[in-house]
Formats: structure tokens, C-alpha cells, sequence
């Protein structure tokens, strides 16, 4: 009976894992024949759990959604990133989140083992957050039918305003989605641009229904986060530049977040960053105050407004009753 049911929990642990698999798949990993992972399967069933068989040479198992939601087998590692996660979401700018996050946490932290509440509670105790809080909340039930939308290979219709609050009808073969500090963007090909475009997830509305499924394409960069990036740091303002900063890649990562640039090595000691601004005059000061030395490479008008500011900073400093040099 201990074996059959330790059996039984790890076939549920592997139908959880992975999105399907075949009998013989699952009779090899458990050490069983094919005929007692049927039997296993039905008595999963007379548990609660809906598990889906496909018959035929390239049918399989699935777990499948119920009425209502079965318990889930977490080990050790998954159950503190879970923990330590809720923790964390309520900062995420998902509407509604924060009190549902609460409620499931209080319901994991009751059954987590002694060993792992102390893990996740010492790490809750000695971290001190320090996340903004996103001046746009997106309601979770629109991030989940933008991941259906992905998951599922399905076109995706919704309406869309812009920075200005211009609304569009768009139709898109969507991607992934992408996650930064404050905000969740939606990347995904524009049937009627003909064209990959970036969306913010706060700015969409669907409109359904939606579909039909797509075939998908290749993404328009394999580094996603780096492609959002740089279309939300750079090509969305009017403004763009290049500069070299004299500092090491890790050290200036630690200041630019992906949001206000794309940053690439550049020798050991210097890296290119790659950003945008609303305007010539606003991008000086966004350079600048990052507190590191840098050379302006292009557009030549950067530097022109660079020497125009210094300009201005020494007039004021060389007037009549300006403040004494250091040393005098």
C-alpha cells in the first residue's frame, strides 16, 4: 500500500511537471508496466484529478484543468521560490494581486516543513525591498488572456492608446510576454503594419473574440528583454544617442536599469549605451547624472549640447560674485 501510494504521488509529481506524456514514457520512468499506469491513472481520477488520455500511437497522458483545483506537489526549491514569490508580487503592479498573493501564501506557509519555513522566513526577515510602486496597475485577468493568447498560438485582437491616449484597433499574432521592474509589455507581430511591435500591457483592452490560431514566426531578436529594452529606452522617444561610458559593463549595469537604455561591453574598462530622451536638452541631464565619465558618439548634436550646457555651468560660475573656487 506505501508503494502504490508513493507511486501514485510521483506519477502525479511527473504529470505536473511536463505538459504530456505517453504511457510507455511514464511505465519507464516509474519502473511499472504500461497496465499498472493505467490503473494509476484511474485511481488519480477517483481522486479528483482530471487526467486526460489520447489514444493511438501519438496519444499520451495530460493533466487536465477540473471544477475545481487539486492539490499540487512542490519539492523543496519550488516551494521557497513559490513563498518567496508571493512575497514579492504584491510590488509587481498587478491589480488585485497583493491580497490574493496573502491569502495563498498563508495557505503554503501551513503546510511548509520546518526546515523550509525557516529558509523563506529568514530570507523575508533580512531583505529590505526596494521596488517602486507602478503608477499603472493592470488587471490580472488581461495578463492571463494576453498568456492564453501566446500559449495557445491564437490571434489576439484588442484595443490600444498610445502615450498621447490616441485609441487604435489592433490585430496581432502575439509572442511573449515581456516583464520589467514596473511594467509588463506584450510582444507580438501587427497583422495590418505587417510588423513586430511592443505593446504595454496597462494600454490594452481586448476585444473578442479572438483567433483564429496562427502558425508562429520567428521572434524579431532572441534576446527579448533586450529587444523591449531597447524599443522602450530608445526608439520611443524623439531623441536617441550613443554614448561610451568609462566604467566596466557590471558597474554600469548596477545604475542604467533596462528601462533607460541597452548597455554592450566595450573593452574591460568602458561600455556603449545605447538610449533615448523626449530631447536633445533632457537626454544631457539623463547622461550626465548617471555620475560616470563619458564620451558622446553620436548624434553630433548631443555633443554639441553638452559643450552648450558646460558653456552655461562655467559662465556661471566665472560671474561676479559667483561662489569661490575650491581652495581659496
Amino acid at each position: 500500500m506505501l508503494e502504490t501510494s508513493a507511486r501514485l504521488l510521483r506519477l502525479l509529481s511527473l504529470l505536473q511537471a511536463h505538459r504530456e506524456w505517453s504511457g510507455a514514457a511514464l511505465a519507464d520512468r516509474l519502473g511499472v508496466t504500461p497496465r499498472t499506469v493505467r490503473r494509476d491513472v484511474d485511481r488519480l481520477r477517483e481522486l479528483g484529478y482530471p487526467v486526460n488520455a489520447s489514444p493511438g500511437t501519438g496519444g499520451g497522458y495530460q493533466l487536465g484543468a477540473g471544477a475545481e483545483l487539486p492539490p499540487l506537489l512542490l519539492d523543496d526549491e519550488e516551494a521557497v521560490a513559490v513563498a518567496v514569490g508571493l512575497r514579492a508580487a504584491a510590488g509587481q503592479g498587478v491589480e488585485g494581486i497583493g491580497e490574493s498573493s496573502v491569502r495563498a501564501l498563508a495557505k503554503l506557509e501551513q503546510v511548509l516543513p520546518g526546515r523550509l519555513r525557516r529558509r523563506v522566513s529568514a530570507l523575508n526577515a533580512f531583505t529590505v525591498p526596494m521596488l517602486r510602486t507602478p503608477r499603472e496597475m493592470i488587471d490580472p485577468a488581461v495578463l492571463t488572456e494576453l498568456a492564453h493568447a501566446c500559449r495557445d498560438a491564437e490571434r489576439l485582437r484588442f484595443e490600444y492608446r498610445d502615450h498621447g491616449g490616441t485609441a487604435t484597433r489592433r490585430t496581432v499574432e502575439p509572442h511573449r510576454l515581456v516583464c520589467s521592474e514596473r511594467r509588463w509589455y506584450l510582444v507580438a507581430w501587427d497583422v495590418d503594419r505587417a510588423d513586430w511591435r511592443t505593446f504595454r500591457a496597462d494600454r490594452i483592452v481586448p476585444t473578442p473574440p479572438h483567433g483564429p490560431r496562427f502558425t508562429p514566426r520567428e521572434p524579431p531578436a532572441e534576446d527579448l528583454a533586450a529587444y523591449v529594452s531597447k524599443g522602450v529606452s530608445g526608439r520611443a522617444y524623439a531623441a536617441e544617442a550613443t554614448v561610451r561610458l568609462f566604467v566596466p559593463l557590471a558597474e554600469a549595469a548596477a545604475v542604467v536599469s533596462p528601462l533607460a537604455g541597452v548597455l554592450t561591453a566595450d573593452g574591460e574598462d568602458t561600455c556603449l549605451l545605447r538610449t533615448g530622451a523626449p530631447g536633445l536638452d533632457a537626454m544631457v541631464f539623463h547622461v550626465a547624472f548617471m555620475g560616470f565619465d563619458f564620451e558622446v558618439l553620436d548624434p553630433p548634436q548631443l555633443a554639441e549640447a553638452v559643450r552648450a550646457l558646460r558653456d552655461r555651468l562655467s559662465r556661471a560660475l566665472d560671474r561676479p560674485g559667483g561662489p569661490p573656487a575650491a581652495g581659496r
